[in-house]
Parts: structure tokens; sequence; C-alpha cells
């Protein structure tokens, strides 16, 4: 699963660096690229030679090469990289990450970075255990990164404890795990609505709501970064998407959003209703604006066509669907009502009433439940990670 993967490998400043040649070693022998970036604290631990030798690469650690003038390029090297893999993480690295200083070359490369990031910490004991590491960590989580968990055993210090970068057998292994995680949905046709839709009462003014799509839009890039070829159907959005594998068709109305959905549904392995689509529609756009004329308005709404019960009676045996409900009370039974009723093989459900869920949040409390009424509760998170946890679940019923 590492046959031709770019790996940019961060070597930070400890001792574990020594680990590093190892790593490289390893990495480059189940068939990876490997591009070694030190810090200036890593060279007093390992050398760049070593590392260069090993990679087959120099070993850069400055943002321009003194013996040549040339200038290694953080952008390029973002998006060069399959992964970016930083073992050992010192906790002072991790720390300016979570915080987004950028101060070296590593740095500005994990801030330019479009791949998939995981961190080997590697500390005492104690220094893994400080409330300021516990904060760093968990901040580089909520940003999506992976972190590979420190082992137990003997430390640099003498003492005995958790805090050893883990071994680069244990972290290659996880690398396989993780490229295997990756193809999963390979091959997959995957429909996602994300986003709001805007019903149109006259020429500047529409019924709409607060949905910001951030939340399709994280399951695309999670479904795309999976394997599948993603149809992201996005209605009115801020959100700027340049991402391999997706196809974005931006709608405006829910008549619009069926549409594009109805014309390609067929042809689609899974489909995750995301959007957040109108009710009801004006039964008559007035195609001027209307005057403020008196003290009252009065709009006759009709019913928008309901695209996730449509299409699910359309389904076919071989389809796989998953419907979202936003709740603000009976959630659990109005979710699973609703699971029934549009023929889902599974809901997503969010609460209005959990602090840090729903619209223009970055975060999101879920619950999911599937057809044989098997319910799993999660923790607030990231969307980044509330999108893995929604992909994760429908690889293990589709695959």
């Amino acid at each position: 699963m590492l046959q031709g993967k770019k790996i940019i490998l961060g070597v930070c400043g400890s001792i574990a660096a020594y680990k590093s040649a190892q790593l490289t070693r390893l990495l480059i022998k189940e068939g990876a690229e490997v591009q070694v970036i030190m810090t200036s604290a890593a060279g007093e631990f390992i050398t760049p030679l070593t590392l260069a030798t090993v990679s087959k690469r120099p070993a850069l650690t400055h943002f321009s090469a003194s013996e040549s003038g040339e200038w290694n390029n953080h952008v390029d090297l973002g998006i060069w990289a399959d992964l970016l893999l930083i073992a050992p993480a010192t906790a002072n690295t991790m720390a300016k990450l979570a915080a987004g200083i950028c101060d070296n070359l590593l740095a500005a490369t994990y801030l330019s970075a479009r791949c998939p990031v995981i961190f080997a910490p590697a500390m005492d004991l104690d220094m893994y255990q400080h409330p300021s590491t516990i904060a760093a960590l968990e901040k580089l989580q909520h940003y999506g990164n992976e972190i590979i968990a420190a082992e137990h055993g003997e430390l640099a210090s003498g003492l005995v404890g958790t805090g050893r970068m883990a071994e680069p057998e244990h972290i290659v292994n996880f690398l396989l795990d993780h490229f295997t995680e990756q193809s999963a949905l390979q091959g997959k046709k995957v429909l996602i609505t994300a986003g709001p839709t805007q019903e149109a009462i006259d020429p500047v003014r529409f019924i709409g709501n607060h949905s910001s799509g951030k939340m399709g839009v994280e399951i695309a890039k999670m479904a795309a970064s999976h394997g599948a070829q993603v149809t992201l159907i996005l209605g009115p959005s801020d959100i700027v998407i340049n991402y391999a594998n997706i196809t974005v068709t931006r709608v405006t109305s829910a008549a619009d959003m069926y549409d594009a959905c109805n014309l390609i549904f067929a042809s689609q392995d899974v489909i995750i209703f995301a959007a957040a689509v109108a009710d009801y529609t004006p039964t008559t756009m007035q195609p001027q604006k209307i005057k403020k004329t008196g003290s009252s308005l009065t709009l006759e709404l009709k019913k928008t066509t309901d695209i996730a019960k449509e299409l699910g009676q359309k389904k076919s045996a071989s389809q796989f669907t998953v419907g979202f409900a936003l709740e603000t009370e009976n959630e659990l039974a109005n979710a699973e009502a609703k699971l029934i009723s549009k023929n889902f093989d599974l809901i997503v459900l969010n609460s209005l009433n959990d602090d840090g869920a729903g619209f223009k949040q970055d975060t999101n409390k879920i619950t999911i439940i599937d057809k044989h009424n098997k319910v799993r509760e999660f923790q607030l998170k990231s969307k980044t990670a509330v999108a893995k946890d929604i992909i994760d679940e429908i690889i293990a019923q589709v695959t």
C-alpha cells in the first residue's frame, strides 16, 4: 500500500530522531518516496547527511540551500506529498503547529499541506502528560490530524513511562492501515448534497436557512480521500472547493437540487443527503421587487419536492443512502421515523439543543442510527472528525 506514495518525514529535535533513519529505510523498502525535512534542533541528534543517504534525497533544513541558493518551496512540498509524517514530534513543534506558528520549513510545509498529517510524539513522561501537551494534541486532532500514540518503556531520562516514540515498525504498520483505509471506496461513485437552498420570493429576496454547507463539504472531502469519485451538489455557499476526485455542481433552489440529483442518481453507489433543503417555496415568484406598501405581507407557499424521499423510492438494492436529521425535540424518535419513511440505510442525527452543533459551527455532535436500529453516539468533534466517523460507518457497511 505504500508503493509510489510520496511521504514527507518531518524530524524534530528529540533523542528519538536516531530512529528516523530506520523509519526512512523501512518506508523506502515498502516502495515509498521519502523527503525528509528537519528542524534545526533535529540536526543536534542526527545529521542531514545520514538521512539524505538513507532517503536518497537531500534532507531539507531551511527555506534556501546556502550552497546553491535554491529555494525549498514549502507550497510545492505541501502539494507534492501524499502524507506528512512528523516523527519524532516534540512538544515544542506540536505546540507551535497547534498555534499556527510558522518559523521554519517544516511548519510552513505543514500549513501548506493538502494531504493527511500524522504525528508520532516523543518526549519524557511528564512532558507528555502536561496539560499544554495534551491541549496541543487535542487541537491537532481537532484540525483533522492523526496521532500515533507514544509507547510505554524506558525513556532517555532513565525513567520508565509513556512517552517513547512508537517503534519504526509500528509506525509503518499504522501507515499501511492508513493507506488501506484511504482506498476503501476506490471505484465507488458517491453523490453528496450540501448547503442550503434559496427559494426566490422576488428578484432580491428569498426563503432560506442558516446552513453553511461545511458538514457536507467535509464529508465529500473525506469520501474522496478514501478513493471515491464524488459528485457534490452544493447549494449557495461561500466555500471554495479545489479537491481531487470531487466534481461540484452548484445549485440555488430545491428544484435545482432535485434535478441535479435525479440526473445522476441511478449511476451512484452511495448517496448522502446532507443538504438543508427548504421544505416550502413561494407559489409564485414576483417578477419585480415587492414594495413595502402595507403593514403586513402574506406569502403563499407550496411544498418542495422531498428529494431524499423521492429518490429513496427509486433506490436499487445495490445503492446505499444516508440521510440527516437536524432536530430540536423528540430527536431520536423523529430521526428513526425519517430513516424508515425515506428508505435510508443510515441516518445522522444532530440536535440544535447540543452546544457546538448545528449550522455555521466548525464542530458537530452526532448520533448514527442504521436500518437495523443500531445506535451509536459520538462526542462533540470538529466537522472533519465527524465526517471521518460518518465515512467510516459507511465503509463498514458497504465494503
